[in-house]
């Protein structure tokens, strides 16, 4: 306990300095919670996934190193903490969600909810592979678009509540199934979380990279407290213009400002995606996604132009032209229709124009 402790103390005083230096739809939920699966992970303690071959040297996940020294478990403390009066996405609600409280945007309490958690290959092809995305679709977001594909659990709150070692059971389950990685979508509000299920984990045998997949609006002070534990981040870069950030993420106008930094960050962490020689799965790395949207709501060459000048030309770009008047987008006369084919044709050469190499274009 002593040894934790002390561990906890020094990561806080790393943190401070940092601070100070200022620097698709979801899988049916039918399948999601097999307890059949469950019980067979917590039979078999240690689970390994030889399809991915990590334990022979080709890579290891950064959070291993953080469990073994016990820095995972106290960064998990750390961020447990803060729920006493909640900071965890940019809104900072302040609101004490360890007693029970909710937050005002995300609707979250300190209890985890868990929409689905399955193989899902609707995911980037380097993550995907031949045996899916361990992906696990956490109920409740703090960002409330308008226009939100996944609505029923983001907004509607849909999902089953389960505890963090169970989490931890679904992680090694997903291993089991031959899953390439952990994808935990829309993970802010329940960073804590993820990371008290990820320590234990680790310690059955947990052995995959973990993705970040998040709508990109994230604090510098919680991504440093990731450093180190996210192989891969999987951000959108959803608006260019605060007033596009508000209208359609009602209460989200710092969205512009707040993301460019978070993907500064995340590059300085993991650096440019990178597919290992393991069948090209992608293993670490920044993944860009922006979604086209009608009318130029999301600024796609404004987008682009910052990326290109701002990150390496060579950073992962994944266009999406899968936009869908979803949700309340009805009610929104500039984005009530899908994308015509020269609005995503405009996006792909604009990222072009800024010199971007690594492009993902849809239908290519």
């Amino acid at each position: 306990m002593d040894r934790f402790r002390s561990g906890r103390r020094e990561f806080c005083i790393k943190l401070a300095s940092l601070s100070c230096a200022g620097l698709l739809p979801v899988p049916s939920m039918a399948a999601s919670f097999s307890e059949s699966s469950s019980r067979d992970s917590e039979k078999s303690g240690t689970v390994m996934n030889p399809e991915n071959n990590f334990e022979n040297g080709e890579f290891e996940p950064g959070y291993l190193k953080l469990h073994q020294t016990g820095e995972l478990k106290a960064r998990a403390e750390v961020m447990w903490d803060m729920m006493s009066a909640c900071r965890l996405c940019p809104r900072e609600c302040e609101n004490d969600r360890l007693r029970g409280q909710t937050g005002d945007y995300c609707n979250a309490t300190s209890r985890l909810e868990v929409a689905s958690f399955s193989p899902h290959f609707g995911e980037e092809r380097p993550l995907v592979g031949r045996n899916g995305s361990g992906t696990v679709f956490f109920t409740h977001c703090g960002l409330l678009c308008v226009f939100c594909i996944n609505w029923e659990i983001s907004q509607g709150g849909a999902g089953q509540r389960v505890s963090i070692s169970r989490l931890a059971n679904m992680m090694l389950t997903l291993q089991r199934m031959g899953c390439h990685n952990i994808n935990v979508v829309t993970p802010t509000h329940y960073a804590p979380h993820i990371l008290f299920a990820l320590d234990e984990a680790a310690s059955k045998g947990l052995n995959l990279p973990l993705v970040y997949n998040t709508h990109g609006w994230e604090r510098l002070e919680i991504l440093y407290m990731l450093d180190g534990i996210v192989d891969i981040y999987l951000a959108d870069f959803k608006y260019f213009d605060p007033e596009m950030a508000d209208k359609y993420s009602p209460g989200a106008e710092s969205y512009p400002e707040v993301t460019k930094k978070a993907l500064i960050e995340m590059n300085r962490q993991v650096g440019v995606a990178g597919q290992g020689a393991n069948n090209g799965i992608m293993q670490r790395g920044l993944m860009v996604r922006h979604l086209v949207m009608p009318n130029n709501v999301g600024g796609s060459e404004q987008v682009m132009n910052w990326i290109g000048e701002n990150l390496p030309k060579d950073t992962y770009i994944n266009i999406m032209s899968q936009y869908r008047p979803m949700f309340q987008a009805g009610d929104y006369p500039g984005i009530n229709r899908r994308i015509t084919v020269g609005e995503y044709r405009n996006a792909v050469n604009a990222a072009r124009r800024a010199g971007l190499t690594n492009i993902d274009v849809q239908g290519a």
